[in-house]
């Protein structure tokens, strides 16, 4: 009998349990026992002349129980200059320490939410700033070293201290040296330039309004844009530094960024996109439609060379940060992206749409790809209004003329589009007979002839029909603070997860602006070596358009404005001139997905309301 039992024991067989798949990291550690430290990164630079390397602090909060476990974590790393001048996020928030020095209060969400999750965050002063030695010198050597020292000091490759200037190393025992970089505009471009020397343990990157080229910030085509200048953006997030001098550094800069527009040396060093190439990391990337601080041709460029996994969102805001304007959608999407690049958990979020678009206040929109169509050429064409015409697949002729000078404005160019102006020509496509999706990079062809020895060009493109959009030429750029508070993550002493939530800002329109673009005729040649114009004599140029991804709607009109000096955005020549467009050698290579504009005839509405002008105040900002 016994034999028996044995047999019908040996004959079953007992299925293994399943294994389900890890969802996410979960908040299994205690966030007020956290281990806070402060590492010096020594970066191998001598930015301030004072004879030694310099070194850059890295603001430390991790788990504590892992490394008591023999574990180790990953780390994710926001590098920034704006941590005792200017602070981060909507409520500006600055770093905080006890007594002793010991870092306390950590800007933004990242610690809260990631640190009892398993994840070290890493806050890095740049050189120059708040506690770190050395001097900021706006995305070169010492801003990019900053980072990614740090970087190679977790991957066991740079040596790290205990204090700015004492002999005793510090060694990141704990680390995995798998790093994700996080950062809006400044802080989002270093991590674009870290990513882009191909330093290996950066794992992936989160630029968020961040720039791509320093050259597409402060200039535009040859033009300069009013956005203040290099070495007056180092006096700024340089005032709390640790007392050294940084004059000589500012000098550079200020030799550096040549006042007339050509692209040298300087800004090649500066120009991450230049190295895309090189770029290892995934890039989850996110940039506001409206932002007229970091334009947008910034993450055009930056997306079009990159060959590696990547996503992008895009919102109708300006300078915003997508923890502000789609809040737990975001907060969602990071934790599972850092999961997956960081920790290797499977949760599929590589393998969703490439492109998430806002098209409406808070309604979005998914896209298998961006661009997501290809280039047709539109052409203008004269109308019976002197500079007002047509924009269409046929050849334009003849000529249209108009007069630059100072004080003039986009938003002044797009208020009567039926109108003749002094400054600009206006040529619509009619009433569009169906949607028109325009997606990706636009460029435009000039052929032009200048009464003078010096002329800017403007070009800009415009939605005409009522729209409800984002108000981001608003004082928060399309959002508004509330008087309610939501928690992410969470808190201890001198460090609150919690932040104030925000509501769309709404504004009703009859036209929106959806791309501008700027030149300097001189550089019709080359960027790199202006050519001083003769007067009456015509020259061809071709120069970008922000970066964008729009619906026309149908019915609406879609309009190409061409002007000189537009003021709110471009210093103007040294002497203003008429310009005269030759129409058959001029064309606007536009991206849009499913074919060209179908239209009929129209008239354009005589006034139709825009948003407040844009004031050039204040555009240097993180």
């Amino acid at each position: 009998m016994l034999a028996g039992i044995l047999a019908v024991a040996a004959a079953v067989v007992v299925a293994p349990t399943a294994v389900a798949k890890p969802r996410g990291s979960e908040p299994v550690y205690d966030f007020a026992q956290a281990v806070r430290e402060t590492a010096w990164v020594d970066i191998g630079l001598d930015g301030d002349g004072d004879g030694r390397s310099d070194r850059v602090a890295a603001d430390i909060i991790r788990p504590k129980e892992p490394a008591a476990q023999g574990k180790k974590v990953p780390v994710i790393m926001d590098a920034s200059p704006y941590y005792s001048c200017c602070g981060r996020g909507n409520e500006s928030e600055l770093k905080t320490y006890d007594p002793a020095g010991r870092p306390v209060g950590f800007p933004l969400y990242y610690d809260n939410f990631f640190v009892p999750r398993g994840y070290a965050v890493v806050l890095v002063d740049l050189a120059g700033t708040n506690k770190s030695r050395g001097c900021t010198d706006i995305g070169g050597a010492s801003d990019i070293g900053s980072a990614r020292k740090v970087v190679d000091w977790l991957n066991g490759r740079a040596n790290g201290y205990t204090t700015a200037t004492g002999s005793a190393k510090k060694n990141p025992s704990w680390s995995t040296g798998a790093v994700g970089m996080i950062g809006k505009s400044y802080d989002g471009t270093i991590a674009n330039g870290v990513a882009a020397t191909g330093v290996d343990g950066l794992k992936t990157i989160v630029p968020i309004g961040a720039i791509s080229s320093w050259y597409d910030y402060y200039r535009s085509d040859g033009a300069s844009l009013r956005q203040g200048s290099p070495a007056g953006l180092a006096q700024t997030v340089s005032q709390r530094n640790g007392g050294q001098n940084c004059g000589a550094a500012n000098r550079k800069l200020t030799e550096g960024a040549t006042s007339n527009g050509d692209y040298n040396s300087f800004w090649l060093d500066r120009d991450h996109v230049q190295s895309a190439s090189k770029v290892k990391a995934s890039v989850l990337a996110s940039h506001g439609l409206g932002d007229l601080n970091v334009k947008t041709i910034n993450f055009g460029q930056w997306w079009d060379a990159l060959k590696v996994e990547r996503k992008l969102w895009l919102t109708q805001a300006g300078h915003v940060d997508p923890f502000d304007y789609r809040r737990s959608a975001w907060v969602d999407t990071l934790h599972k992206w850092f999961d997956h690049y960081l920790l290797g958990i499977d949760n599929g979020i590589e393998k969703t749409p490439s492109a998430s678009v806002e098209r409406a206040p808070d309604v979005w929109a998914d896209q298998a790809a961006w661009p997501a169509g290809s280039a047709v050429t539109l052409r203008p064409a004269s109308g019976t209004t002197p500079g007002v015409g047509t924009l269409g697949t046929a050849a334009g002729t003849g000529t249209a003329s108009f007069t630059d000078s100072s004080g003039q404005t986009s938003t002044g160019w797009a208020a009567r589009p039926t109108e003749t102006a002094n400054g600009r020509v206006l040529f619509s496509t009619g009433a569009l007979a169906k949607d028109l999706h325009v997606s990706g990079t636009a460029n435009v062809t000039v052929t032009a002839t200048p009464s003078t020895a010096s002329a800017r060009l403007s070009a800009i493109l415009v939605d005409y029909g009522p729209a409800t959009i984002r108000n981001y030429t608003g004082s928060k750029e399309g959002i508004k603070n509330e008087t309610t508070q939501s928690c992410w993550g969470s808190s201890s002493s001198g460090n609150d997860a919690c932040y104030l939530n925000t509501s769309v800002d709404a504004v009703s329109v009859g036209l929106n602006v959806i791309s501008r673009g700027w030149a300097d005729l001189a550089n019709h040649r080359s960027l790199s070596q202006e050519t001083p114009l003769t007067p009456g004599q015509p020259y061809t140029m071709t120069f970008r358009l922000a970066s964008t991804d729009h619906v026309v709607p149908q019915g609406h009109q879609l309009a190409l404005i061409i002007g000189g000096t537009d003021a709110s955005f471009i210093s103007g020549p040294a002497q203003y001139p008429k310009i005269t467009v030759d129409l058959a050698k001029t064309s606007l290579a536009l991206p849009v997905a499913g074919g060209g504009p179908v239209s009929t005839p129209a008239a354009l509405p005589s006034a139709p309301v825009q948003l407040a002008p844009v004031t050039t105040s204040g555009l240097e900002r993180g």
